[in-house]
């Protein structure tokens, strides 16, 4: 094959702005999942400003670049005074909150070898509404997980529950503030009381709320909020990401711990080659500090002050959607939500969750599905940011959503054929060869290629009636036909 001969620059940015077409709007709001949006034009210019002034540096030595300390050291601080840190604190900029949960993970588990001679069969005791993060660093790092149900009607974890799975062998107990499937905050003070009388270590996920619920809670007229945070005793370790409601630049994530001791159990250092002495605080070596460049300017330029009237602005919006969702003939949400995220489901067996999400695309509004797992049934996920917060946009969300929910009853139900579900709860996902990969995913109407039809509401039907091993195996199938190597363009 020949090169590709090189391109002028506006052909370059044409070809990326006619991909781009094809995504969701990142701006504006409509997109309730995946992407934080302040509305503030000019702190998402004063980033993109930053990250190129910081693009070129290279995090994997900081002593070479002192500026990577400093940005560091001033993040991590402001993290730590809003999230119940003291003078002892310590944490470490990750890139995102898969990372930053990780890394509190392999930080349990090398205390736990090193404290306690815990090896194998370390345990993760976490409720089944924690992040799959956490399964992911189970996997790579070889612990056990311990899912504890949680309360069907609150959707919170049940502290009695959680302490009854803690055991010798528990390296970590993980809650979250909030869950993400429901917006719910865990009893944290009472899971972490329990893991602290048994010997474990409490980590907090506050990836998604933390910083919005850390500045609700100075307002004049915050309401009245559950602790959650390093102020809590027996929480030794918080994640909180930047890049949702700090609304700086992807990726941005601090991982706090309760003392520079707790943090160094989760740090490579190896000097035993020809090559530099290496020091990793994260699972990246080489890191570029634009992402820590654009974080730090936002955080610096929105302030506390800017983040406690967003976080009220947020608060307000997330309230008039909860009640306006409500008075909608058979939508309810979720638990009893206490961050800015809402979990709506139908009591309306004609109402599917999932045909009202196509719906609702159609009108250029972006709810994400959630199919049905557990106590929790089928529904819909909203994230509200700061640009979604006006009345005049919440109320076009809510006229949309009930035009929407009118028209997918009219369209009815995904249904499953019952022979197909049998056939699927059949299946052993652990003996499946190409041919029945392929046969599978066709059923769940995946083209060859892992192109999705338009209307996803009979893939998820399909997918929610699968056991969750075999959804497991086809959906890294349809990913791999999504990215194949030698296409052209």
């Amino acid at each position: 094959m020949s090169d590709l001969p090189g391109r002028t620059t506006a052909d370059v940015l044409a070809r990326l702005d006619a991909l781009r077409a094809a995504d969701l709007p990142v701006r504006g709001g409509r997109t309730m999942a995946y992407v934080y949006d302040s509305g503030l034009d000019e702190a998402e210019e004063l980033a993109l400003a930053a990250q190129a002034r910081a693009a070129g540096v290279n995090g994997l030595d900081m002593t070479v670049f002192p500026s990577v300390v400093a940005l560091e050291n001033e993040v991590v601080a402001r993290a730590a005074r809003l999230l119940g840190g003291d003078a002892r604190t310590a944490g470490v900029f990750t890139s995102g909150g898969t990372e930053s949960c990780l890394l509190a993970v392999l930080t349990a588990r090398e205390h736990a070898r090193r404290t306690r001679g815990l090896r194998g069969g370390a345990e993760l005791v976490l409720p089944t509404t924690a992040h799959a993060a956490f399964h992911k660093a189970a996997h790579l790092f070889g612990l056990d997980v311990v899912e504890v149900p949680v309360d069907p009607v609150t959707c919170q974890a049940r502290a009695e529950d959680m302490a009854a799975a803690i055991t010798g062998r528990t390296a970590l107990v993980v809650v979250s503030a909030p869950s993400y499937p429901h917006g719910v905050i865990d009893p944290v003070a009472e899971v972490a009381a329990e893991a602290a009388a048994r010997g474990a270590l409490c980590h907090v996920d506050a990836c998604i709320g933390g910083w919005y619920l850390g500045h609700l809670r100075l307002a004049h007229d915050a309401p009245e909020l559950p602790v959650f945070d390093l102020s809590v005793p027996g929480v030794t370790s918080l994640s909180v990401d930047l890049h949702k409601y700090g609304y700086t630049p992807k990726g941005a994530s601090v991982l706090l711990f309760q003392d520079a001791g707790l943090r160094r159990h989760g740090w490579f250092a190896h000097a035993g080659w020809p090559g530099y002495p290496v020091v990793n605080p994260t699972l990246q070596g080489t890191r570029s500090a634009a992402p820590l460049a654009g974080a730090w300017a936002v955080l610096e330029h929105i302030g506390t002050d800017g983040y406690t009237a967003l976080a009220r602005r947020v608060h307000a919006a997330t309230a008039r959607l909860a009640e306006g969702i409500a008075a909608v003939d058979g939508l309810r949400v979720l638990g009893r939500p206490r961050a800015s995220l809402l979990a709506v489901a139908s009591d309306d067996p004609a109402l599917d969750p999932f045909v009202l999400a196509d719906e609702m695309r159609t009108a250029g509004w972006y709810l994400q599905p959630q199919p049905a797992r557990g106590s929790s049934p089928a529904n819909l996920h909203l994230t509200v940011t700061a640009a979604a917060a006006d009345e005049s946009r919440t109320g076009e969300l809510l006229a949309e959503l009930e035009k929407a929910a009118s028209r997918a009853r009219a369209v009815g139900p995904a249904v499953v054929d019952p022979e197909i579900a049998a056939l699927a709860a059949a299946l052993d996902p652990d003996t499946l060869g190409p041919e029945e990969v392929a046969a599978a995913l066709a059923i769940a109407g995946v083209a060859d290629d892992g192109t999705l039809p338009g209307r996803t509401a009979p893939v998820l039907a399909v997918l929610q009636a699968m056991p969750p091993a075999l959804a497991e195996r086809l959906l890294p199938e349809v990913i791999g036909r999504l990215y194949r190597s030698g296409s052209d363009h």
